[in-house]
């Protein structure tokens, strides 16, 4: 029996363990370790080597210096509870990724529980899983722990040391020194993979290399380039857990990037689509999210985080049957506030759907917005239906714009979505059904016409979209009928066309408008007058309707109203000459009607440059309102609203604007006291009504409009 043997048996348990605490609380005094009697001096080589394998014990003995933990309270492993099946390594619906280490396992898998992303370590696995708290590097006074276990937690190995196992002194322990561990171990879990034979000491000295245990990895130097290892990882665990703490600081694409190549190393696991999922609904890219939920639960039907994960899209989504279906799995009890977001969301579109049913227009669009605000905030078909309500309401542009911005999602390459049915039609198909009607509205016939045919090839047998499809062939022939009989100019015909068409929709504004212009051509204005009136109080922003109703003012010489009508129309449309052109000629023309002077009223002039002070004067005596900028060449604000004075002179044709430069001309400066620029004046018949020192653009317009007639 060798010396070690003897000392054994002869110094007992108690006093072996006594000696063996002192030594691994050694403070690495070299002169100290050198007088103990069981240390000797020896080449450390790596700091890592196999175990030899010892007599196999219950799973009821202490653990071995493998560091696998059992039900004991010891310093590093902790005894948590005990689940029916693994979620670690997994994205909760409401928490940040967590990853999953380690080597195979059978239906229940270990886990460790860490303040960053939690890893399920180690080699097969019990029935039942055993978790255990694994705390991070500078959990225990700030020294790095690294776990060197290669036994099972279920088979611990005892009376077996690794060869080469480092004390805090920088020396060797002889093998066979300790025939048993105490209670408090010195290695733990870290969760990161690297679980070679062999343990490594406390303390805060550089790690020189380490072996990732039995999953082909490289070693790894203690210098060595983070971000290479990051990118040249092959494990797809070690991609996994990257990804998860891309997802924690919210680098979702980052994350994305690991999750796929995770995926391509090991595309059966259900994990690495379940976190994949969750990266994308991050970046509300919900189609590819869903399919992603779908593929985890076709790879592992009772996978219940990713038919949590996937009930949660579906009422975001609006889809609450299908939604029920993964939150409420058998056997295991649904989030109570997804379940109460279902339902409240259920609520809200049964009461949409009455309204729509009875075509309570408001009340479809008070329940759709309240859908969207409990929860189903991606439901695609909500939006439009708030759209087709708007519609109805005569909210045109707002239905317009709603519609614009529907959430994206593909339902038809979903496969818990694509047979869902919203008012009685399948999601796809109401989309179009509702596109269809805003096109025809708007005056996109071309457009309406394809958008309910694809909407028939989806709801062949849906009577709401086969009577909307025959309108709007309807609408669609009568209107381009009408417009080649207008352009013949056969516009009796043409008003005969453009009615037949309003028969079949009474509230198509389009069509009003067509026939307000044949009315117009056939004189019979008060009938144009009509038609315009009715498109605008279908459509209040239809500025073609707006146009023709001044013009029709203005024939009927009915100046206030033109000059009103054109007015609405130079806010909306400032750089159209013709618009500027036509109500400079209505307000010249109420100006007459109302008794007032009018002297050299002309359309279109420029802006004139005064020199002297005689010339000044006459400008501003002319009749009507004058608007004098006073500047200065060299002056950066002057030549920045120098070319605006340019832009208002084609708008507000009716006042005359002037330039006098200060310099040039000092002495009209000095009679009219200005001494900053830019300073800008406005008169009238040679009075002076306003002035303002350095004006911004929209004071200068505001006060322009208020002077021209």
């Amino acid at each position: 029996m060798s010396h070690s043997s003897k000392s054994v048996s002869e110094l007992g348990f108690d006093a072996l363990s006594d000696r063996l605490r002192k030594s691994l609380t050694s403070d690495g005094n070299a002169a100290d370790n050198t007088n103990k009697p069981d240390f000797r001096e020896l080449d450390l080589g790596s700091p890592i080597s196999p175990l030899r394998v010892g007599p196999a014990v219950s799973s009821s003995s202490s653990s071995s210096g493998s560091g696998s933990g059992s039900g004991g309270n010891g310093n590093g492993s902790h005894f948590l509870s005990t689940s029916r099946r693994s979620d670690s390594g997994e994205l909760s619906a409401d928490s940040s990724p967590t990853s999953s280490v380690g080597g195979s396992c059978s239906k229940k898998s270990t886990h460790f529980r860490d303040s960053s992303p939690t890893s399920s370590v180690g080699g097969s696995c019990s029935k039942k899983s055993t978790h255990f708290r694994s705390y991070s590097a500078g959990g225990t006074g700030g020294h790095p722990l690294i776990y060197s276990g290669g036994s099972s937690a279920t088979s611990p190995t005892t009376n077996v040391l690794p060869t080469g196992n480092i004390c805090p002194s920088g020396r060797v322990l002889k093998t066979g020194m300790m025939a048993s561990r105490t209670s408090k171990p010195d290695v733990l879990s870290l969760g990161t993979g690297n679980y070679g034979h062999g343990s490594i000491m406390r303390g805060g000295s550089a790690i020189k290399s380490a072996v990732a245990g039995g999953r082909g990895e490289n070693p790894v130097s203690g210098n060595s380039n983070p971000s290479v290892s990051r990118r040249s990882s092959t494990d797809p665990e070690d991609l996994k857990r990257l990804g998860n703490e891309e997802y924690k600081k919210g680098h979702f694409i980052e994350a994305l990037s690991f999750y796929d190549r995770a995926i391509s190393l090991s595309p059966e696991n259900a994990a690495y689509h379940c976190n994949r999922a969750a990266a994308l609904m991050c970046l509300k890219r919900l189609t590819e999210a869903v399919k992603e939920c779908d593929e985890a639960i076709k790879l592992e039907s009772g996978y219940v985080r990713a038919h949590h994960r996937l009930g949660s899209l579906l009422i975001s989504l609006g889809q609450v049957e299908n939604a029920r279906r993964h939150l409420c799995f058998p056997g295991y009890q649904p989030d109570p506030k997804e379940l109460q977001k279902l339902q409240e969301v259920e609520k809200h579109l049964n009461k949409c759907t009455d309204c729509r049913r009875v075509r309570d227009w408001g009340g479809t669009l008070r329940e759709s917005d309240a859908a969207i605000s409990s929860g189903a905030d991606s439901c695609p078909q909500l939006f439009a239906c708030k759209a087709e309500a708007l519609l109805k309401l005569r909210q045109l542009d707002d239905a317009d714009l709603i519609l614009s911005n529907v959430p994206k999602f593909n339902a038809s390459s979903c496969l818990s979505c694509s047979q869902s049915k919203f008012f009685g039609m399948l999601s796809e198909a109401y989309l179009l059904f509702v596109r269809a009607q805003i096109d025809m509205a708007m005056g996109r016939f071309e457009n309406a016409v394809t958008s309910i045919e694809k909407s028939v090839q989806i709801e062949p047998r849906n009577v709401e979209v086969a009577v909307l499809l025959q309108n709007i062939r309807s609408l669609s022939r009568a209107r381009a009928r009408g417009n080649d009989l207008f352009k013949s100019e056969r516009f009796t015909e043409a008003c005969s066309a453009y009615g037949e068409g309003l028969r079949l929709d009474p509230s198509n504004p389009i069509l009003y408008c067509n026939r307000a212009a044949c009315w117009f051509k056939l004189g019979q204005l008060e009938r144009s007058l009509d038609d315009c009136n009715q498109a605008l109080l279908i459509h209040p922003n239809y500025t073609k309707a707006l146009l023709r109703r001044a013009a029709t003012y203005s024939k009927l010489e009915r100046w206030a109203e033109s000059v009103r009508d054109y007015e609405v129309l130079r806010r909306e449309l400032p750089n159209n000459n013709d618009i500027a052109e036509s109500l400079f000629h209505a307000q010249v023309a109420l100006k007459k009607s109302l008794g007032e002077e009018v002297y050299n009223m002309k359309f279109g002039g420029e802006v004139e440059l005064i020199a002297g002070l005689d010339q000044f004067k006459a400008a501003v005596a002319s009749t009507g309102a004058s608007v004098v900028l006073f500047k200065s060449t060299s002056d950066l604000q002057c030549k920045q609203i120098s070319p605006f004075l340019d832009t208002l002179c084609t708008r507000y044709p009716s006042i005359n604007f002037l330039k006098v430069d200060i310099e040039e001309s000092p002495a009209i400066a000095s009679v009219e006291n200005v001494r900053i620029v830019p300073t800008i004046k406005i008169y009238k018949k040679g009075i002076r009504m306003k002035e303002m020192v350095c004006p911004c653009r929209e004071v200068l317009e505001s006060s322009v409009r208020h002077y021209s007639f």
